[in-house]
């Protein structure tokens, strides 16, 4: 096997830190179970958005592409999920 070439790695890194980067939103609003400072619209599209990067890594065979994006999906999902329940009590 192979060592992972530097272009490897910076996609590895990009894909874990933004990845990692809804952790402390999640944990935030699963604990407050506060989401009225964050733009239905916005999370929609986003979420959207993910799931398209996600299909479309798995229709190339980009195995990276979709490692990166199905993680940030459930993170991204779980907020989303949230904002909707909460829908007319904020």
């Amino acid at each position: 096997m192979a060592w992972p070439s530097a272009i490897d790695l910076l996609g590895a890194a990009a894909g874990i830190l933004t990845t990692a980067s809804f952790i402390p939103q999640v944990v935030k609003t699963l604990r407050s179970g506060q989401t009225r400072d964050i733009s239905l619209t916005m999370w929609v599209a986003f979420c959207t958005g993910v799931a398209l990067w996600t299909l479309y890594g798995v229709m190339l065979e980009a195995w990276p592409i979709v490692a990166a994006n199905v993680p940030t999906l459930g993170l991204a999902g779980t907020i989303l999920v949230v904002k909707i329940r909460n829908r007319g009590r904020e």
